[in-house]
């Protein structure tokens, strides 16, 4: 549940088990999410679709289903995906003014497991995995972190980090993207579309689109066993 004491900066990195939970409470029994699911999330936070305006999306849409289900008991079909809910999470966006959660701004002290020690840690270990790759465009990747590692203090600006984590994360999907079999490729993009098929009336083609590219590059990095680079995924346990 959100904690409105909690950090700008904490709530930003809760951003999926807030959305995890608020929809497996509303369900009312726990469902683990889908590749797809955890792609159209993904999607949202790319997006800067603000995280209060996701929990309220789903409230509004587990109301609507409540009351239809309480004036007609037994016909109401149980909800088996997140996908269900993507348009009423678009309205509750367009309904909220300025309620943007995004990065605490560079003079926000770095706490709640995100101090300085953390992050070049966290920068570090995803570089060794990344030399253990034979591919020299991921390889040069992990000297980019270790660089940004090593040049990191207290006044980094987190915000920054992370757009530059995102461009190294998006240059080396481009170069996993080249050097996979088009049949892997196609078989994963029919994957994502056969999962998306119960929610095609309810997601924008935009949205559709986003969500299919998130879950192709989830999967390729799963394969080759390559981390995600932004701090968006990294724990702060």
């Amino acid at each position: 549940m959100t904690n409105k004491g909690t950090s700008p900066l904490l709530n930003y990195f809760n951003y999926f088990t807030e959305i995890e939970e608020r929809f497996q409470q509303r369900r009312g029994s726990l469902l683990m999410l889908s590749p797809v699911d955890w792609a159209l999330i993904e999607s949202w936070r790319e997006a800067g679709v603000p995280l209060e305006a996701v929990l309220r999306g789903i409230d509004n849409a587990f109301d609507k289903h409540d009351a239809k289900a309480a004036r007609a008991p037994g016909k109401t079909r149980k909800v088996n995906g997140l996908a269900w809910v993507s348009q009423a999470v678009v309205e509750a966006t367009e309904q909220a003014s300025e309620a943007a959660i995004g990065m605490a701004p560079a003079n926000v002290q770095h706490e709640s497991g995100f101090e300085t020690e953390r992050v070049a840690a966290y920068l570090r270990t995803n570089a060794n995995v990344l030399e253990k790759t034979n591919d020299e465009s991921v390889a040069a990747t992990a000297l980019r972190l270790r660089e940004l590692a090593d040049a990191l203090t207290p006044a980094s600006p987190l915000e920054e980090l992370d757009r530059t984590l995102t461009v190294l994360e998006e240059k080396m999907v481009a170069a996993v993207l080249a050097s996979t079999p088009e049949d892997t490729l196609v078989a994963l993009r029919e994957q994502a579309a056969r999962e998306l098929a119960p929610y095609r009336g309810k997601m924008q083609a935009v949205q559709i689109k986003q969500v299919q590219q998130q879950f192709l590059q989830k999967r390729l990095l799963e394969a080759r066993g390559l981390p995600r680079l932004s701090l968006f995924y990294m724990s702060h346990e």
